[in-house]
């Protein structure tokens, strides 16, 4: 399936901007950055600002943080209900364009996807509720990825979509020959034989 690239602001709210993409579940957050003679400084999270953007009220319970090299590509990964993973994602150095493909099959964007290019210079996030897949790709000579996420990691509840596969056709922005993966995605599944999530409510 075709990505959707339509995007369209959502709102100001304290420090942060904050836009749906294509998939509306799915949002950037541009933090507004303080820059003088110093440095910078910027809010990289508010949990009051983030509930009321989203319409939601997760609690963030575990952070995460990888380094990647140029043309390491990590995903697609998501974990199956009870221990879903929303993902709240960025990069502190480095450069990565990251995806994020809803799974859930009573969704009108169900097997679609999103990309954004988040960096250490541009400052955005993305946030990736319970639901989809999420994977990305390293643009720079290395990246530093930081995701905060809604509920532990739990391997046996691990699951992975093959980044490559056809029906979703995600246009990755390198050429394949140099792509990197671990031997774990390798052995992923093609999405017609993913476990999905079922009955999950989306914003219309």
């Amino acid at each position: 399936m075709t990505v959707l690239r339509e995007k369209w602001a959502l709102r100001i709210l304290f420090n942060m901007k904050l836009v749906r993409t294509a998939i509306p579940d799915v949002i950037v957050i541009e933090p507004k950055i303080f820059n003088d003679t110093r440095g910078f400084f910027y809010e990289s999270f508010n949990q009051q600002a983030f509930d009321e953007a989203t319409g939601t009220n997760y609690q963030f319970v575990q952070d995460n943080h990888s380094k990647s090299s140029r043309g390491v590509l990590r995903g697609l990964h998501y974990q199956l209900s009870p221990k879903a993973q929303g993902k709240l994602v960025r990069v502190v150095q480095g450069e990565v364009w990251d995806v994020a493909v809803d799974i859930r099959k009573g969704s009108p964007t169900f097997g679609q996807w999103v990309g954004e290019e988040l960096s250490a210079d541009n400052h955005k996030q993305l946030w990736i509720p319970p639901g989809f897949a999420h994977g990305f790709i390293t643009l720079s000579e290395t990246a530093e990825f930081l995701y905060k996420t809604t509920d532990y990691y739990s391997p046996e509840h691990e699951r992975a979509i093959r980044w490559d596969d056809p029906q979703l056709a995600i246009a990755w922005p390198f050429c394949t020959t140099d792509i990197q993966i671990s031997a774990k995605d390798q052995q992923a599944l093609a999405f017609s034989q993913a476990e999905v999530f079922e009955n999950v409510e989306c914003s219309r």
